[in-house]
């Protein structure tokens, strides 16, 4: 055999260098990391993304729709397959609107497949989009949560983000049963983007969510929107609230503060606007809760309404002062005189004779110091100095609604057990998920109180409107029970503002159909006002409204 040069021998290895240097290639690409670039690969012609469950409907006490869902068009790209970015952006922008040149910069998006161009669409907007026919541009069908009555009652519904996710209101409050459960899509586009048929690799079906029935009647609340809006600005104010709700059940047919917040429209909502105050924020009561004190007295059997005790024109106690809001000199008052004059001695020296601790075990037994358990986002608590704390002139300040601090909710949750025979409701608004049938159970409490002194306090109520402070609340023809208050407000350079009060007034129409308590409130009022007018326009709307009917007591 012929033997091999010196030169062959030198290129045959070269040639064996290089085939081998291939065959490692081959197995190093093939077997050892084949997953990572078939995985890629796959990433570079698949797109993946959750699909959004159908949000449940909100309705009013009476069927109304109260938040919905809609069905919307979401667009995105895919800007690997997007030949033109330029020309593509200024057909969005001429669509869709807005600026070409933020379109352009995400159909330009480096290493991805997936930009949202537009989530939500109108469906007729992104038809008009399919029309241009884009590379690279996709659709999938979507929903869009609507609010139908704008701002009307939209505190109490709140809203969702363009995720679908409740973030204020009965939205947050109850969005596990309204949300459902988002699904998944995953499918492989072909080289010129359109589905590989038979592509899809994993589809689950999202499960919508289910639809609840809440206590509040629009109508009502729209009624209570526009007399506190409209009361609050003849007071010369900007702040406010209501409340009106059932004292026999807990149900909330309004609520609202000032300023309104639209859902429909949030780039216009104010600071401040995102809740009900009402139920969120506490504040010293005034004296509304001087009926916490005289149905101490009462029960304590000190004074009856008709009893008398002379009230001088001040009294003192640890180097404080306690007057009347108005000079006057010193009277002989009955304990209903008390409460329609709105005496702070008073109530003070009534208050000290039945007993300061029972004061303040009314003030738990009542749960004044607790949350009432409403079913809405961010409901405060009240507060009060644990009664071992008290000194003298805190006793006489508690008696008259200062050194406590309530919510609005609360006094109207008193106000109805006044009303509703010694029984403490729970308020809410949740009443029912139509879908299953189920309907909400909401916990009650009877304190205990005797039949006489309630009757004791309706009829002392009922003098605060016919003989006193609260007689712009009155409506003809019917009994409306009561209570004014006109509260100092703490200063932060200590002590208390001058000639700027919260204002208030908390009643409901006794021996009638109606079961409905109302509260309204105005804050940082200038001068001694009154919100009775207030309460009265609203009422005389409800008796209107609910045929209320009065049963005159005999």
């Amino acid at each position: 055999m012929p033997t091999v040069s010196g030169r062959a021998k030198v290129l045959l290895l070269v040639f064996a260098a290089i085939a081998a240097v291939f065959f490692l290639r081959l197995v190093f690409l093939q077997v050892i990391v084949s997953d990572q670039y078939s995985a890629m690969a796959e990433e570079s012609r698949t797109v993946s993304f959750e699909t959004t469950p159908r949000r449940g409907t909100i309705y009013d006490r009476n069927g109304i729709v109260l938040a919905t869902s809609v069905e919307a068009t979401t667009i995105y790209a895919n800007p690997v397959e997007v030949t033109d970015a330029a020309a593509e952006a200024a057909s969005l922008a001429s669509v869709l609107g807005g600026d070409a040149a933020d379109y352009r910069e995400l159909l330009s998006t480096p290493s991805t497949t997936f930009v949202y161009i537009k989530r939500q669409a109108d469906v007729d907007v992104a038809d008009k989009v399919k029309e241009l026919k884009l590379d690279g541009v996709y659709f999938i069908a979507d929903t869009r949560r609507e609010y139908p009555n704008g701002a009307i009652g939209g505190q109490v519904i709140g809203y969702c983000n363009v995720d679908g996710e409740g973030i204020t209101g009965l939205e947050l409050q109850y969005n596990d049963i309204l949300s459902g459960t988002p699904g998944t899509y995953t499918a492989e586009r072909g080289e010129q983007g359109f589905p590989i048929p038979g592509g899809v690799k994993e589809e689950t079906p999202a499960v919508n969510g289910q639809d609840i029935m809440v206590s509040l009647d629009i109508k009502l609340q729209d009624t209570v929107e526009q007399a506190l809006a409209e009361g609050v600005k003849d007071l010369e104010t900007e702040e406010g609230s209501s409340i009106v709700m059932d004292a026999a059940t807990g149900e909330i047919y309004a609520a609202c503060s000032l300023p309104y917040m639209n859902p429909a429209d949030m780039s216009s909502s104010q600071v401040g606007s995102e809740s009900v105050k009402a139920i969120t924020q506490a504040y010293e009561p005034g004296s509304t809760f001087k009926s916490v004190s005289a149905l101490t007295i009462l029960e304590q059997g000190t004074m009856g309404p008709e009893d008398t005790m002379f009230c001088p024109s001040s009294i003192s106690a640890d180097d404080y002062d306690v007057s009347d809001s108005h000079e006057r000199d010193g009277e002989t008052y009955s304990l209903r005189e008390i409460l329609n004059h709105s005496s702070n001695v008073g109530i003070s020296l009534a208050t000290e004779q039945a007993g300061f601790d029972k004061l303040y075990d009314n003030i738990k037994r009542f749960h004044f110091t607790e949350s009432t358990g409403v079913d809405y986002p961010g409901e405060a608590a009240g507060n009060v100095l644990d009664f071992d704390n008290w000194a003298k002139i805190t006793g006489y300040n508690v008696s008259f609604g200062q050194g406590i601090a309530v919510t609005p909710l609360q006094m109207a949750r008193f106000y109805s057990a006044i009303a509703n025979d010694g029984t403490l409701v729970t308020p809410h608004f949740l009443i029912s998920k139509p879908q299953s049938g189920d309907v909400a159970e909401w916990e009650s409490e009877e304190t205990g109180v005797d039949e006489t002194v309630l009757a004791d306090m309706r009829s002392m109520l009922r003098s605060v409107v016919t003989d006193g402070t609260g007689a712009a609340a009155d409506i003809e023809g019917y009994e409306v029970c009561g209570k004014t208050s006109t509260a100092e407000i703490a200063s932060e350079e200590g002590g208390y503002k001058k000639e700027v009060y919260n204002i208030g007034f908390c009643g409901f129409i006794d021996n009638s159909s109606s079961n409905l308590v109302c509260f309204v409130g105005a804050n940082e009022v200038y001068a001694m006002r009154q919100t009775t007018q207030i309460f009265n326009d609203i009422m005389e709307n409800a008796v209107k409204q609910y045929n209320i009917t009065s049963m005159p007591s005999n």
